[in-house]
C-alpha cells in the first residue's frame, strides 16, 4: 500500500511541474484551445452514438452489436437499419381480396366451358414479404412466404397450409456482373416475373399457365452492360433443379436458361406493368430467352411440379421453349407483349408436341387529356391466345382466346388498388369440333401494409 501511495506521490508531482512549466498540458491551454478540445470531445461522442464504424461493424470472429437501429416505413413496409447502413430489413403484408362470376380460373376444356356458374370471394393471396441486405449493401435477401392459398372444396385442407415460395440471395458488386442463388421465379419471361402485386390485370393471362418455367432451385448469373446507352444490354443465365419449388433433383440432368433484354432507350423497366411512376422519358424493351429441360414435368406453378393436360409426370418428358417480349412506357401509356413457342417430347419418342402463345396488352391514364377523369384511373386492354395438342387426342390442335378489358384505381400505386376486369374467353375444341364461349367478371382488392 505504502509503495503504491509513493508511485501515485510521484505521478501527481511530475504532472503538477509539467502544467507549470507550459508545454502542451491543458494548464497551458488558451480558452479558445480549451474551446475546441471540447468541441472535439463533443464531436467524437456524437459519432460514437451514431454507430459502429464500418470497419469495426463485423469481423472474422462475428458481427459487432448496433444498439442504435433506425426505423421508418416506406414503399416496401416497415424498414430496420443500422446506423452504419450495412444491414438493413424491410417487412410487408399483403393481400388479394377477389370476387367472381361465374369462375375465377382459366377455362380449357369443353367441360369447364358447360360446368355450372359459381360465384366466389377469395383471399387469392395472403402472404409476408422479408427482404434487405447485410454485410454490403449489394449483398441483398428474400423470402416470402404464402399464408392460406386458397382451394377448392374437394382438394385437401393441406393445399391451404402455410409454404415458403421465394428465398434467395443475391450479390451484384458491379452492373455488368452478379449472382443470386435460392429459390425465386427465374427470370425467363416479364408477365411471370411481374409480381401478381403489381398487373394491370386481376390475373395474368392464359398463356402463362402453359409457358411459365415459374419457381426454381438454382443459381442465376446476370448484369448489364453499356448502361444508360443506345446499346444497353441485360443478361441473364441460369441452371436449376428444374423440378419447380422445393424439390430436389432426382438426377443428373438439369434446366437451363438464357435471357437477353436490349433496352433500347438505356433506361430500365422494373418488372411491374402499368405506368403508375408517369415516365416523362420513354423507357422500352426487347428481350428473347429460352429453356430446355427433361424430367417429369410439363409445367410449373406456385404449387410446383405439375403435368399439361394430356401429359403425365409417369413420363420422362423433354421440354424445349422459347419466348421473344417487349415492353414499353411513356407518360402514362404502357404497353407489353410477348409470344411464346415450346415442344415436347415425351419417352424419347422423336415426336414433339407443339405449343403456341401470344399476348399483348396496353394500358393509359385518361387524366392527362380528360383532366376530370381521376389521376389515379386507368384503362386497360389485353388479347391472348393459346394453341395447344388436344387433351383427348394430342395429334390435334385447339384454340384458345382471350379477350380482357380492365379498370384500375390506384389508391397509392400498386400497393393500394382496385382492380375490375371482365373477359370474353372463348374455346375451338380440337377433338369435338365444338365452339365454346363464355364470359367473366372479377373484383379485386389488392393492398399491402
Amino acid at each position: 500500500m505504502n509503495t503504491l501511495i509513493k508511485r501515485m506521490s510521484q505521478a501527481i508531482a511530475v504532472f503538477v511541474v509539467s502544467g507549470l512549466m507550459g508545454g502542451t498540458s491543458v494548464w497551458a491551454m488558451s480558452e479558445t484551445e480549451l474551446r475546441l478540445r471540447a468541441m472535439e470531445e463533443r464531436l467524437e461522442a456524437l459519432t460514437a452514438k451514431k454507430g459502429v464504424d464500418v470497419k469495426e461493424a463485423f469481423n472474422s470472429h462475428g458481427v459487432k452489436k448496433q444498439s442504435n437501429i433506425q426505423i421508418g416505413y416506406g414503399k416496401k413496409g416497415f424498414g430496420f437499419k443500422t446506423s452504419d447502413g450495412l444491414f438493413s430489413t424491410n417487412l410487408q403484408w399483403r393481400a388479394q381480396m377477389r370476387f367472381a362470376n361465374p369462375g375465377d380460373g382459366d377455362p380449357r376444356s369443353e367441360s369447364n366451358f358447360t360446368s355450372d356458374e359459381s360465384n366466389n370471394f377469395e383471399l387469392r393471396r395472403v402472404r409476408m414479404k422479408i427482404g434487405g441486405h447485410g454485410y454490403k449493401k449489394y449483398i441483398k435477401y428474400y423470402f416470402e412466404v404464402d399464408l392460406q392459398p386458397s382451394r377448392s372444396v374437394t382438394s385437401s385442407s393441406a393445399n391451404s397450409s402455410s409454404r415458403l415460395i421465394d428465398w434467395r440471395i443475391s450479390v451484384q458488386p458491379w452492373d455488368e456482373f452478379g449472382f443470386e442463388v435460392g429459390q425465386r421465379k427465374i427470370q425467363y419471361n416479364r408477365e411471370r416475373v411481374d409480381s401478381s402485386g403489381r398487373q394491370q390485370f386481376v390475373e395474368r393471362s392464359i398463356v402463362n399457365r402453359i409457358f411459365t418455367i415459374d419457381r426454381q432451385v438454382g443459381v442465376t448469373l446476370r448484369g448489364r452492360f453499356n448502361k444508360g446507352t443506345i446499346a444497353d444490354v441485360r443478361y441473364y443465365a441460369g441452371v436449376y433443379n428444374g423440378e419447380g419449388r422445393s424439390v430436389d433433383n432426382p438426377d443428373e440432368k438439369m434446366m437451363w436458361m438464357g435471357r437477353v433484354q436490349w433496352n433500347m432507350f438505356g433506361r430500365d423497366l422494373k418488372w411491374r406493368q402499368s405506368d403508375v411512376k408517369y415516365h416523362k422519358k420513354p423507357a422500352g424493351s426487347l428481350s428473347f430467352s429460352a429453356a430446355s429441360h427433361q424430367g417429369v414435368c410439363t409445367r410449373w406453378s406456385s404449387s410446383g411440379c405439375g403435368s399439361l393436360s394430356g401429359f403425365s409426370t409417369s413420363d420422362q418428358n423433354k421440354v424445349q421453349q422459347w419466348a421473344q417480349g417487349a415492353a414499353f412506357k411513356y407518360k402514362g401509356f404502357s404497353f407489353q407483349q410477348e409470344y411464346h413457342e415450346k415442344g415436347i417430347e415425351v419417352n424419347n419418342s422423336g415426336i414433339d408436341r407443339e405449343f403456341e402463345g401470344l399476348y399483348a396488352q396496353a394500358g393509359y391514364f385518361f387524366h392527362d387529356i380528360i383532366p376530370a377523369i381521376p389521376e389515379g384511373l386507368e384503362l386497360a386492354f389485353r388479347y391472348a391466345y393459346v394453341d395447344e395438342p388436344d387433351s383427348n387426342d394430342l395429334t390435334l390442335t385447339s384454340e384458345r382466346d382471350e379477350y380482357t378489358l380492365a379498370l384500375n384505381y390506384f389508391i397509392a400505386g400498386h400497393n393500394n388498388k382496385v382492380t375490375l376486369d371482365a373477359s370474353v374467353l372463348e374455346l375451338q375444341d380440337g377433338s369435338s369440333g365444338a365452339d365454346l364461349d363464355d364470359f367473366r367478371v372479377r373484383l379485386q382488392w389488392d393492398i399491402s401494409f
